[in-house]
């Protein structure tokens, strides 16, 4: 928990409790995608000072989608440093949580008799995963097609499934793309390691979320940093196809 990694230049994975979160570098700023359970705001904090940052840095918060799991620190780090966090227009809807759509606790009860998923179901619990957040000051980014202007310059993916408005984040010069859940490479709850899709219970719109990998697959990248799981290399397509497989 807390561990962080350059995996490339100007660009760090961090790991919470079974989720992770990506800092973007640009000179003194930074850009911080998604925020780990609300158990993790400090492992998130330490995470910016571990790459020699202080959160005055955080120029924005950029989120994949609105789920706990991701949202945990975001309104705390809004209000004690007045960060702004943008989403996509639909997503950012549901994190003012105007809409819900997420798994529930009967849904994890339901998937809780392996010991293996008994474990998770307690850490996440400590975390967090019972708790009702929302992130009122969430805004949409701009629509326009191309980069950000946000330190990292992340070009939104829209992949819709796993939430509505979920958008994944593709870091052209750096060949990475930032997938959220809309593709991940292992989860306490799925017996295989690799590009996969999480368990339908976990997701909004399976069908939808099947389809947006074509949108994947179309990305140019080597590198692929998922919300849950280890970072993969590989180009994407072959992501996708071995996750579709």
């Amino acid at each position: 928990m807390g561990q962080v990694a350059q995996v490339a230049e100007n660009v760090f994975l961090a790991a919470g409790t079974h989720v992770n979160w990506v800092l973007l570098r640009d000179g003194q700023d930074l850009t911080l995608v998604d925020g780990g359970w609300y158990g993790d705001y400090a492992a998130v904090e330490s995470s910016v000072r571990a790459i020699g940052h202080r959160l005055e840095d955080v120029r924005a918060i950029l989120l994949t989608h609105a789920h706990i799991d991701h949202i945990g620190s975001v309104q705390r780090l809004q209000e004690r440093y007045r960060i702004p966090v943008y989403a996509s227009p639909r997503e950012a809807a549901h994190a003012r949580r105007e809409f819900l759509e997420q798994a529930t606790p009967a849904d994890l009860a339901r998937h809780a008799w392996r010991p293996a998923a008994l474990r998770w179901t307690l850490q996440i619990t400590r975390a967090g995963a019972l708790r009702r957040l929302a992130v009122p000051h969430a805004e949409p980014f701009p629509t326009t097609a191309g980069p950000l202007d946000l330190p990292g310059q992340p070009v939104p993916v829209p992949c819709p499934g796993h939430t509505s408005g979920h958008t994944a984040y593709h870091l052209p010069q750096a060949g990475i793309l930032i997938s959220g859940d809309a593709l991940v490479t292992g989860h306490p709850l799925s017996r295989t390691v690799g590009p996969q899709l999480l368990p339908g219970f976990f997701t909004h719109s399976p069908s939808e979320a099947t389809a947006s990998l074509d949108a994947l697959a179309a990305i140019d990248a080597g590198v692929l940093l998922p919300g849950h799981g280890r970072p993969w290399k590989g180009p994407v397509s072959a992501s996708v196809a071995q996750a579709a497989g």
